[in-house]
């Protein structure tokens, strides 16, 4: 075919859909040497494929099928072509004719391509799971189905697979970079990590295993070589996500303002609610309030706001002192992915209904300071006339049996055995059931069950002769909070005031490594906490300390429902429950607060820390 007549061809090729068939006049394709021979017309039209030459591709194809209209290597790679042009119908009937000639494992695995791009996953599964069927040992197909069941999100079976295909081959990038993703997204993170450390060496410049490298540092806690890789990712391939990512990065190395600057990119490449959400954040833990409502209208009218874009602006007016604005936000909490409340088939209490007479199920739903703080409403349930039953976590189960108005306190392990019910409300939403204010809080000075003075003597008697000031110590809190970086200290950090003239006494549970070993150096510290089994052993060994002080931990709660004299040291941005700017709590009228200055340096706060316990030191 000289250079006039493949335009010609051309021409009449581009006025038809591939998917018609048509062919060529075969009287004239038989009357020229060699191209009556179909399988060399494919191997032509699969080299002018490969080279983007698609309409010569479908030339030679069409010619090929005049010579034999059953040769399957051509007929599937007219689907091929179909594939290409996204003419999906007519990809699936060229590629099944090939099928019903020869099913070889290539056309059932195009088939399954072609199923995947209509959305069809069962049935594209049902394809390439026959393909591997029939040669096994292929280790693209095996990629290609681990594929399918993550866009099906059966990601167990997916990560399975894709360890099978590094069984054939250990260095597979994709099902490294693959598998390191879905073991990342199980939370085995030190296991994602060294998947992904080989990929990114066997594919240096993979800006996908990049990013997921930098995702899985941040979980590993590791945000200075999460920020590098996250870096090095969006040099590759600036998109929108990636610059979230390093946003989110430098929001926890406290770097707030770097991360205003990123959050803005990842929004101008593509708006998103994720972006939206992370920036209002950062303007929260700057204290940019005006900005942060600004932001939060602006979402609305994106219609890029959710239940996450709710709760952390209810946060920002609870900081603030504005409970009205901010209760009624605070319950998107209960439609968040991590919301643990139960599904009760029962009506909720908003605080609206009469509960005279009914009973009221009062259930904890976040975590065990929260359940200490607004267990102090369950009296006044009781004094409207409701039954109150309270489910609360197991470790604050025999601290609130007893607690005033509550008829039968359970705990959440047994949710099998409590009793029946009318109504539920989580504890958390009780302030907003009663439409709690600021001048509105109940602030009794203390409002836990006493503990049994047999508890308590157990305590004196291990703590021996009462001669010094004695001061309880907490230091951190649950290292998987997202606060823990600016709420939790090292234990070195409080060896400003180990010199002060006081017994010291650890109420640290779950100590971590390195604070383990300070405490092995600092014979001035009494350690006891072996002997805390549950938080009613807590409080009855609280209640035989002059002083606490502690971080913003569930001990800074139960000391001051417990009415003892606590000091809390709190990040510059604290929980919304300790407001700003004031050094006493509404919600505890035993507390001081010590907060970090702008410089977020809790070297300032043990400093005055110090200087008031030698205060109280002299004067005791």
């Amino acid at each position: 075919m000289n250079r006039r007549e493949r335009r010609a061809a051309d021409r009449r090729s581009q006025k038809a859909s591939i998917g018609e068939g048509s062919t060529t006049d075969s009287s004239q394709t038989a009357n020229k040497p060699g191209v009556s021979d179909p399988a060399a017309l494919y191997e032509a039209g699969l080299a002018h494929m490969r080279a983007g030459r698609h309409l010569d591709a479908q030339v030679c194809c069409q010619q090929a099928l005049a010579a034999k209209a059953d040769h399957a290597d051509t007929l599937h790679l007219l689907g091929l072509l179909s594939l290409h042009a996204k003419q999906h119908d007519h990809a699936m009937e060229w590629i099944a004719r090939a099928i019903r000639q020869d099913p070889k494992p290539a056309y059932l695995a195009s088939l399954g391509t072609v199923l995947q791009e209509q959305g069809r996953y069962e049935e594209a599964l049902k394809a390439v799971d026959k393909a591997v069927q029939l040669r096994s040992e292929d280790v693209e197909l095996w990629r290609h189905l681990g594929d399918i069941h993550v866009q099906l999100a059966r990601f167990d079976e997916a990560l399975l697979i894709y360890q099978h295909v590094l069984k054939l081959n250990p260095r597979h990038p994709d099902a490294l970079y693959k598998s390191g993703a879905l073991l990342n997204q199980f939370g085995r993170y030190e296991e994602a990590i060294a998947q992904l450390n080989l990929s990114a060496e066997v594919h240096p410049n993979h800006a996908p295993t990049l990013q997921a490298r930098a995702r899985t540092l941040y979980n590993l806690n590791r945000f200075e070589e999460s920020l590098a890789e996250g870096r090095r990712a969006y040099q590759l391939d600036p998109d929108a996500a990636t610059c979230n990512n390093i946003g989110a990065t430098l929001r926890r190395l406290g770097r707030d303002e770097e991360a205003l600057a990123w959050y803005d990119k990842a929004l101008e490449i593509r708006p998103s609610s994720e972006a939206l959400d992370n920036k209002i954040i950062s303007l929260f833990h700057l204290h940019r309030f005006e900005q942060l409502f600004a932001l939060y209208e602006r979402a609305k009218s994106l219609g890029l706001d959710n239940a996450l874009t709710e709760w952390n602006v209810s946060l920002a007016h609870l900081l603030m002192g504005n409970f009205e604005a901010g209760w009624p936000g605070h319950d998107a909490r209960l439609k968040l992915p991590s919301a643990s409340y139960p599904k009760f088939r029962e009506r909720m209490w908003r605080g609206e209904e009469e509960i005279e007479g009914k009973t009221i199920l009062v259930c904890a739903d976040e975590g065990l300071g929260d359940t200490i703080q607004f267990a102090r409403y369950a009296p006044m349930l009781a004094e409207r006339g409701a039954r109150v039953i309270l489910a609360v976590q197991d470790p604050l189960h025999r601290l609130l049996t007893g607690l005033g108005g509550v008829t039968q306190c359970v705990p959440m392990s047994a949710s099998n055995k409590w009793p029946a019910f009318e109504m539920h409300c989580p504890i958390s939403s009780l302030p907003l059931a009663f439409r709690t204010r600021l001048d509105t809080i109940p602030s009794a000075t203390s409002y836990l069950p006493p503990p049994a003075t047999s508890q308590v003597q157990a305590w004196e008697d291990r703590l021996g002769p009462h001669t010094k000031l004695r001061v309880g110590l907490v230091w951190s809190g649950s290292p998987t909070n997202t606060n823990d970086r600016i709420r939790s200290i090292p234990l070195r950090t409080l060896s400003g005031i180990l010199d002060v003239d006081a017994t010291f006494v650890s109420l640290q549970k779950d100590l971590r490594s390195d604070d383990r070993e300070v405490l092995r150096e600092r014979s001035e510290i009494i350690d006891l906490t072996g002997h805390l089994t549950d938080f009613a052993e807590t409080a009855a060994l609280v209640c035989c300390l002059d002083l606490v002080i502690t971080v913003d931990t569930s001990v800074a709660h139960l000391a001051g429902a417990l009415g003892r004299p606590t000091w809390i040291m709190l990040p510059w941005t604290p929980d919304y429950r300790w407001l700003l700017g004031r050094e006493d709590s509404p919600w505890y009228p035993t507390v001081r607060l010590f907060r970090q200055a702008e410089t977020r340096d809790y070297a300032s706060v043990i400093d005055r820390v110090r200087s008031e316990l030698l205060a109280l030191t002299s004067a005791k």
